[in-house]
Order: structure tokens, then C-alpha cells, then sequence
């Protein structure tokens, strides 16, 4: 259809005008602001959160006579047994001595008394077991002993891995004697002689070597005969340390003790008297691979040569 000319001028005019209202209404409306300046802005130094200040680790027992003579600081993979064994001592003064509710846990890092309190370190004196005490030879179960339970040993941990299961210290020990007045080097050379034999009749197949072989390898047959090499105390017997089997450790005085590891029976307890040649255990070849008795003698906790000590056959 065609419009006239005059008809589309009115129809451009009205356009025009719709375009014009339009154009008013729009230019009223404000664009929206967002008012921020009731809330505040939190400060960079508020922003961040300090992170929660760690409380200090708590010191370990003993901590302070760390690298004191006459003091061992725990290492991990040592049970009390292996630390009283390596400073000639029994473990059972140890704990004693350093306060222990539970001889099966000691902490790396743990430092532990090993002389006996005031006592000086290097002046304790070889006093030797009593001639009037009693003795006891009666067998124990032949049975080996249970193998402690396992435990962790790493640098954070307690160091349990091989402990011994030992029972606990008694709660009324009785009191360390002082040493003797006198301790000089003549005296205590004197004191430190011991008679000693030979713990069993077989052939020496491997000799003492600091290093490898902390004692004698003497072989024999399942059974043969294992005899105390002197007169002393039983301060273990048990399976517990790893590497011995069934063991039995006597102590002859304050400076020595003897070790006799393989065997398949233990006939004598812990506390027990022996007296030299008495039969305490029977050879055996527990945590070895043959029958063999492994024999040491420490001074001092020190493995020596026992060759050197041993009469000659």
C-alpha cells in the first residue's frame, strides 16, 4: 500500500516523538553505586593469621648429664639388657638407678646413669661375691624363653625393638655399698683376679675379634655340659637379646662378667649364686646356625680376650 507524502511525515513525526519520550524516561534512572563506606577494610597485617606457636619439647629424662662420664645417652635399637651388658652391669641396677617404672621402654635420646650413684667413674672397685653365700642349682624349664614383643625403634620412638621382657625392678632394692676406702691402682689390680676355667670341654673354632667376635666359638654336641668360668651372680637368663639365643650373663664382681649364648636349656635363674665349674645351662644352637657356645668376658662392660684370662689346656 502507498502511503501519501504527507501521511509518512506524520507517521515519522510520531516516531520521533515516541523516540523522545523514551530518551526522558531513560535519563532519569541513576546507574546503582554501591556504598562501601560503612564497611571497613580489614588491615593487611589482619589479613593474615600467625600461625599457632608449637609448645617446647619436653626434655627427656637425665637430658642434663648428657656426655657426663659415668652417663649413657640411648641410641636407637638399645634395650636396657644390651646397654647394662655393654657397661658391665646389671640391668636391674640400672633401672634402680635411674628411676625406671618399666624396664622394657627407654627413649632414644634417654640418658641413663650407669656407674652406681656416688661413685666416681673409673674408681669403682672389683668387690667380689661373698664366700658364705648360698647356692642354688636346681633347673628351670628348659623351654626357651618367649620372644619379647616387638616394638619401633626410630629416632622418635622408644627404643623397644629387641627388649628384653624383664620383669620389674624391686620396689625395695638393697642399698649400693660404697666402695672401698682403699682404690688405689695396686688394690684394685689385686681384686680384679679371678680363678677362672674354661665354660666348656669343646674345641675353640672361632677366636676373639673386637670387630666380629666379641668371644670364644666353642663347639660340641646339643647338651654338652656349659659351666660358670667363676664364682658370681646371675644377673640374666633369658632369650631376650638379639643374636644370643639363650643366654646367661653372671656377674663376678664390679668389674667382670661373662656371657655363655646358644644354649638350648638354662638351668639357673635370675639372682642366682654359681659358684666356679657349677653347671648353668646346656649348649645348643638357638639364634645360631650350629651347635656352639659363644663365650665372653667384659671388663668393665669392654669385651676382652677371654684366651688371655683362661687357664691353658
Amino acid at each position: 500500500m502507498h502511503l501519501r507524502p504527507e501521511a509518512k511525515v506524520g507517521r515519522l513525526v510520531a516516531i520521533l516523538a515516541i523516540v523522545a519520550l523514551a530518551g526522558c524516561s531513560s535519563s532519569g534512572r541513576k546507574a546503582p553505586v554501591e556504598d562501601r563506606s560503612t564497611t571497613a577494610k580489614p588491615s593487611a597485617a589482619a589479613a593474615v593469621t600467625p600461625p599457632p606457636t608449637e609448645p617446647a619439647p619436653k626434655p627427656l629424662p637425665g637430658a642434663e648429664n648428657a656426655g657426663k662420664p659415668g652417663y649413657y645417652t640411648v641410641k636407637p635399637g638399645d634395650t636396657l639388657l644390651r646397654i647394662s651388658l655393654d657397661n658391665g652391669q646389671n640391668w636391674r641396677d640400672l633401672a634402680r638407678w635411674n628411676n625406671l617404672e618399666n624396664p622394657n621402654l627407654v627413649e632414644v635420646g634417654q640418658v641413663l646413669r650407669v656407674v652406681p650413684p656416688g661413685v666416681e667413674p673409673g674408681t669403682v672397685t672389683a668387690r667380689a661375691v661373698p664366700s658364705t653365700a648360698r647356692v642354688e642349682s636346681r633347673p628351670l624349664d628348659s623351654r626357651p624363653a618367649a620372644p619379647a614383643a616387638g616394638g619401633t625403634a626410630g629416632a622418635a620412638s622408644t627404643a623397644a625393638a629387641s627388649a628384653p621382657a624383664l620383669p620389674p625392678p624391686p620396689s625395695a632394692p638393697a642399698a649400693v655399698p660404697p666402695p672401698t676406702a682403699d682404690s688405689s691402682p695396686a688394690t684394685r689390680d689385686a681384686a680384679d683376679e679371678l680363678q677362672w676355667i674354661w665354660p666348656a670341654a669343646g674345641v675353640v673354632v672361632a677366636g676373639f675379634d673386637e670387630g666380629r667376635n666379641k668371644g670364644l666359638t666353642i663347639s660340641g654336641k646339643a647338651g654338652d655340659p656349659v659351666v660358670a668360668a667363676g664364682d658370681g651372680r646371675v644377673v640374666y637368663a633369658g632369650s631376650s637379646l638379639r643374636g644370643y639365643g639363650n643366654l646367661v650373663i653372671v656377674k663376678h664382681n664390679e668389674m667382670y662378667l661373662t656371657a655363655y649364648a646358644h644354649n638350648q636349656a638354662l638351668l639357673v635363674k635370675d639372682d642366682q649364686i654359681v659358684r666356679r665349674g657349677q653347671k648353668i645351662a646346656e649348649m645348643g644352637s638357638s639364634d645360631a646356625e650350629r651347635v656352639q657356645l659363644h663365650f665372653e668376658i667384659r671388663r668393665q662392660g669392654k669385651p676382652i680376650d677371654p684366651a688371655k684370662l683362661l687357664p691353658p689346656r
